[in-house]
């Protein structure tokens, strides 16, 4: 455990820049018509060309042609293979194939083949006046540097005005937050708007329930939970925070509300995306304690820190050598985090709220573990999980015992006759001469 989470700090050298575009205002001073796109979409971004530490041309089509085949049997493949999806979500899903891929993981694929109608009925009807001037004015500020989201008229802004309000429509006792309009841009970048809204209805009702809800009572357990993961793994870490007053709460919603698409670079907030479909929250919490002793794990780094604003600052500055998708996942990963221990602290945790705080008391339990608890719970409910119709789970019949009977008894014919045998079974012989067997009149007396 030490040695997933140390407190030692460790500089890769050999590391170049390859810090994509973060979708903030004061990224860059603004889109110029001379400013070329890079791979992702982002104007002046960083990331024309894949730097180093990326796999080969030749190797990205090997995967490619796994999930081809993966994707093609889907439900064969989680049934029986999830551990090969596992592992290949952890590689980087193709970026080819995401839009093939992600909503398969989270089920929405699901959710659209029951509901077909559903999304162009909500987006055809009008929103709630509130909503709709909410939303408005949030529309500019998700991504302005990303070629899809420049124009306000431009099909990237309309888009998401109208995920968003299908959602508040959806979902009207819970409406719409702030935080929802960067994770529903990031799925309009490789989704059409109807796959993207089943994607963030599945992201806001699966895989974080209590999350976007007026009360957001899930993430303040979360907040706890993240604390005492902190204490845990990095105590010196976390001693400092709380000397200094930074508890998670200052840092830890702008991270898992967004699911990192505003503070990471985009490829590695891509990969964290891969892995959190596929393996759950879980995820969140690693890449959370990763970024925290990546700031905070060595004492010159503490020293640095003395009071709150130092803090913070060293959280949201962390060097983009360090942030390399590669090297960064791979740190990610090796945290000693397990969803045994996740569900442990989050009984834990959940047994010292106060009973009287306000607000509905959070429902971890309404919360899967990522794509294989949600491909068995769209099982288990009768719903096809792939591309054939009509599929069901087969019914297992049980037949209750049979009433016991005495066991039969098996006869003692050592040294007896078969004749003699037949004869006390049967009763006396019937009168007449006895049939021949054979035509051999001795058959009836060997013995067997």
């Amino acid at each position: 455990m030490a040695q997933a989470l140390g407190e030692d700090l460790v500089q890769p050298s050999d590391l170049q820049d390859d810090s994509s575009s973060l979708g903030s205002d004061s990224e860059l001073s603004g889109p110029s018509p001379f400013r070329q796109a890079d791979r992702y979409g982002f104007i002046g971004g960083s990331s024309a060309e894949p730097g180093p530490g990326h796999p080969s041309a030749d190797l990205i089509r090997q995967r490619e042609m796994k999930w081809v085949e993966m994707t093609s049997h889907w439900e064969k493949t989680m049934s029986r293979r999830y551990k090969k999806v596992k592992v290949q979500c952890r590689k980087g899903i193709p970026s080819a194939l995401r839009a093939r891929c992600w909503p398969l993981l989270c089920g929405a694929h699901v959710c659209q083949q029951n509901s077909p109608s559903t999304y162009q009925e909500l987006a055809s009807a009008p929103g709630d006046p509130q909503w709709m001037e909410t939303i408005g004015r949030d529309l500019h500020r998700q991504f302005p540097l990303h070629e899809m989201f420049v124009s306000p008229q431009g099909h990237g802004q309309q888009g998401l005005l109208q995920v968003l309000k299908a959602y508040t429509l959806y979902r009207p006792e819970q409406g719409y937050c702030q935080a929802q309009g960067p994770v529903a841009a990031v799925l309009l970048m490789h989704l059409p708007p109807e796959e993207a809204f089943w994607c963030l209805v599945q992201i806001c009702e699966v895989y974080l329930p209590g999350y976007y809800g007026p009360h957001m009572e899930a993430v303040q357990l979360d907040a706890l939970v993240f604390s005492a993961l902190l204490r845990r793994l990095l105590p010196r870490v976390h001693k400092h925070m709380q000397q200094v007053g930074v508890g998670p709460l200052l840092y830890l919603p702008e991270w898992f509300l967004c699911l990192f698409a505003r503070s990471l670079p985009f490829p590695t907030v891509l990969r964290i995306w891969d892995a959190f479909l596929s393996e759950g929250v879980k995820v969140l919490f690693r890449v959370g304690l990763t970024l925290v002793r990546l700031a905070l794990g060595t004492a010159e780094q503490r020293l640095a820190c003395p009071g709150i604003l130092e803090t913070l600052g060293a959280l949201r500055t962390i060097p983009p050598t360090q942030l390399q998708e590669e090297v960064f996942m791979s740190q990610v990963h090796s945290v000693a985090l397990s969803e045994r221990d996740l569900k442990h602290e989050i009984r834990a945790q959940l047994g010292q709220l106060p009973t009287t705080s306000p607000g509905p008391r959070p429902r971890p339990q309404a919360r899967l573990a990522g794509a294989p608890a949600i491909f068995e719970a769209q099982q288990l409910a009768g719903v096809p999980g792939g591309t054939r119709p009509g599929l069901e789970v087969p019914h297992i019949v049980v037949q209750p015992p049979e009433e016991s009977r005495t066991p039969r008894r098996k006869p003692q014919t050592r040294g007896k006759t078969f004749h003699g045998l037949l004869t006390r079974a049967r009763g006396p012989p019937l009168e007449g001469s006895p049939r021949a067997h054979r035509g051999s009149a001795s058959f009836l007396n060997t013995r067997f």
